[in-house]
């Protein structure tokens, strides 16, 4: 059944997942600012946890994922069980804080102890979900890739679109529409139902129909291979650091522009991540192309360092650009709309350059466009050099780099 489905109707769901999953991520930087008390340290932690889940997720696929038959499956089973941790998440906060406030912490010795305390409660909520959000694209990506081995480029970048372009739209969804209108609890519960119905979809379609290698034989790696593949997962690892230290010191640098935590970690978070999006648009007909791709993402590299030097000499003026805002529109709903949507300019403003394509030589760039493009060149390198046959390998690259990708997101964070 499932080789009658065109492979844009499984882009199309994880762009649905991708909105979904932010809307996760917004929502609990909300819930555990009111549980510990302080904006910045919730969204540090929100994103620290979430990218460090998601990394324990992707090496959880790496190491047992090679015995499904049918990965699409478990990606069903995965957003499914999103699903009704979602659902289940704002009575699991309550019970959680009420035996925080009324039980532990005054039984506790010492402001250190009690603030440890609610950090890993703060911790514990958000892991498990964060875990399977991990698992969810390197189950949709190489379950995809096993079943159309000949598009294995043209499979990861249209993925990689769509899902960030979702959730681009879902942190501004949840930020600005859903928590204003059905509240903390309303908005977990609708992305909750989200992630059930397409579990539900995905099952489906996929159930009964076992995935093939497309008749290629299985094939291993050369030793010689092994440097150079520690290699590509070093700088994934260490991408994933630098890309997220961006992302927390831009959210910094935002809350003293917009003078609110909340809009700036919400307004950054959807420019950050449509960035990625556009990047991996831009990078969808071009990754087969490149002869060598650890040059292109040689270049790619240190593009993305110069252009990110680069915003720090746009961020003065972007306290101009507010200031005019703030004289301009009127002090009512509509002019508050306005204002919004001025802010997500300003956002914008301060991370684009122009186009991605003039990165690596046809212009200006846009740095944005470059993180997505390297996670595709990392992905790329691994397929040619070290997994020719991954859609049948014992051993599945994809999930590893993911894993040192967002496990080096994670340090970043923390740094």
């Amino acid at each position: 059944m499932i080789q009658r489905v065109p492979p844009w109707w499984f882009f199309v769901l994880f762009m649905v997942s991708g909105f979904s999953g932010l809307v996760y991520e917004s929502i609990w930087s909300h819930y555990l600012r009111l549980f510990l008390g302080h904006a910045a340290y919730a969204q540090t932690l929100v994103l620290a946890i979430f990218m460090g889940g998601m990394a324990l997720g992707s090496w959880l696929c790496s190491r047992y994922s090679r015995r499904w038959l049918n990965l699409l499956i478990g990606y069903a089973v995965a957003e499914g069980a999103i699903g009704l941790l979602a659902l289940v998440f704002h009575p699991l906060y309550v019970a959680t804080t009420d035996f925080a406030f009324d039980s532990a912490m005054p039984r506790l010795g010492s402001p250190a102890a009690a603030a440890g305390l609610n950090w890993v409660l703060a911790v514990l909520l958000v892991l498990p979900q964060s875990v399977l959000l991990g698992a969810t694209f390197p189950l949709m990506s190489v379950g995809l890739i096993r079943r159309y081995p000949e598009r294995a480029g043209r499979t990861l970048a249209p993925l990689y679109f769509t899902n960030s372009l979702g959730g681009a739209a879902g942190v501004l969804v949840s930020g600005f529409v859903l928590i204003r209108s059905v509240g903390l609890p309303g908005t977990a519960m609708t992305a909750g139902l989200v992630n059930v119905a397409l579990a539900i979809v995905v099952w489906l379609l996929t159930r009964g129909s076992a995935e093939t290698s497309g008749g290629r034989a299985i094939q291993t790696p050369a030793r010689r291979s092994a440097p150079g593949y520690t290699l590509m997962l070093l700088v994934a690892l260490l991408t994933g650091a630098a890309s997220f230290i961006y992302e927390i010191g831009w959210i910094r640098m935002l809350s003293m522009v917009l003078g609110s935590s909340t809009h700036a970690f919400e307004l950054m978070l959807s420019a950050f991540i449509l960035g990625l999006a556009f990047g991996g648009l831009w990078i969808h007909r071009r990754i087969d192309a490149f002869a060598v791709p650890e040059s292109a993402l040689g270049v790619i590299q240190v593009a993305m360092g110069l252009l990110a030097l680069a915003t720090l000499a746009v961020y003065g003026e972007m306290f101009g650009a507010m200031r005019w805002l703030l004289q301009v529109v009127a002090k009512t709903d509509s002019g508050y709309s306005a204002f919004n949507l001025g802010s997500h300019l300003i956002a914008h403003a301060l991370l684009r350059r122009g186009h991605g394509e003039g990165a690596v030589g046809a212009g200006q760039a846009n740095r944005d466009f470059l993180f997505a493009a390297a996670e595709q060149e990392w992905a790329r390198a691994l397929w040619r050099r070290y997994a020719p046959g991954l859609q049948t390998a014992s051993r599945n690259p994809l999930p590893e780099l993911l894993k040192g990708h967002l496990f080096g997101a994670h340090q970043g964070e923390g740094i």
